[in-house]
């Protein structure tokens, strides 16, 4: 199991017309993904969830917090030892061409770590070219075809394939797939979510999704975990179809109901919460207060802290919270 604990990361930004300044990127984030299961984080774009991926993944360090694995804290830990733990969580990137070198051959990315393993562990050489193929297959790709071609050969999907197969090549615990469909045909997506969703259930593998699409989050995991996070502090956290069907925070609300619906579909009773333009920085107070349509002076001065009252199931971080059934973006047919 992978945890953590009070995760803060700040970027420090020097020079430029206003001069240095710092932006928090993640603000005391607890998390934790189970071993086997399947973890959603969801925000709109700067909200901190890509940071907290990387963090994850051992490929950037918070500046005060703990990541722990296995019941070990990182921080008690020196870099060269860290690496066999990291080593267990793989990043799929969000671009697959940029993730592969152009210059090499299928076959040469995946047989680089294959031959590294293979020497650790006293394999034959021709076992790395055998577990090559074997991982293609893993993934829907017919070998024979795949190995020989270089990554600009391959359609997005393909390439997307051959990414994952290359984070498997360490026998991975945690898969961390970070807006891993968004650059792929729409045409195409929904194969590489299955893909993943069968690697949960085949390898036990744990899948840590990063998205700003609600859908996605659902498909990936209905059993499991949804963090939805906003400018680096996680405001509601819970089962995925709690989160989804029974929202009680107001930015999360607002994240559905800016899902487009065909005009005539919508739900009777349900209702839109609509963002209000903002009306200047609270120091003190919740960080979603100046969009939010049912703040009031409590807000403006306090900050709320996640927990769970009133009996619901998820925890949240809101003075007021209310479940709201929400009705999502009305479009027209053409």
């Amino acid at each position: 199991m992978i945890g953590g604990i009070g995760i803060t990361k700040t970027f420090r930004q020097r020079g430029g017309v206003l001069g240095a300044r710092e932006v928090p990127a993640l603000r005391g984030v607890d998390f934790a993904i189970p071993k086997g299961g399947a973890v959603s984080f969801i925000g709109e774009s700067g909200c901190g969830k890509t940071t907290l991926g990387r963090i994850i993944a051992g490929l950037e360090t918070c500046d005060s917090g703990e990541i722990v694995i296995d019941d070990v804290a990182m921080s008690s830990l020196s870099h060269r030892r860290r690496q066999p733990y990291f080593r267990r969580v793989q990043l799929i990137h969000q671009d697959p061409y940029s993730a592969l070198n152009p210059t090499r051959t299928i076959h040469q990315a995946l047989a680089a770590p294959l031959a590294l393993r293979a020497r650790q562990t006293g394999r034959p050489r021709s076992w790395a070219d055998e577990r090559a193929r074997e991982l293609l297959g893993l993934v829907g790709l017919d070998p024979g075809y795949v190995l020989p071609r270089y990554p600009h050969q391959l359609s997005g999907g393909m390439r997307q394939r051959v990414v994952i197969a290359r984070a498997l090549t360490v026998d991975p615990e945690v898969l961390v797939a970070d807006e891993a469909v968004s650059m792929i045909d729409v045409s195409l997506r929904l194969g590489i979510l299955a893909l993943l969703k069968d690697l949960r259930e085949r390898l036990g593998v744990s899948v840590l999704f990063i998205t700003h699409d609600v859908a996605t989050a659902r498909y990936i995991g209905t059993d499991g975990e949804l963090y939805v996070i906003y400018r680096g502090q996680v405001v509601e956290r819970g089962p995925v179809e709690t989160v989804i069907s029974a929202p009680v925070h107001p930015y999360t609300q607002a994240l559905l109901s800016a899902i487009p619906v065909l005009h005539g579909l919508e739900s009777p009773g349900e209702q839109r919460v609509v963002p209000v333009e903002a009306s200047g920085e609270h120091p003190d107070g919740c960080l979603f207060a100046p969009r939010c349509p049912f703040r009031t002076e409590r807000c403006e001065r306090e900050r709320p802290a996640l927990g769970r009252d009133g009996g619901m199931p998820q925890e949240h971080a809101c003075f007021h919270p209310e479940r709201r059934s929400v009705v999502a973006l009305p479009v027209s047919r053409r």
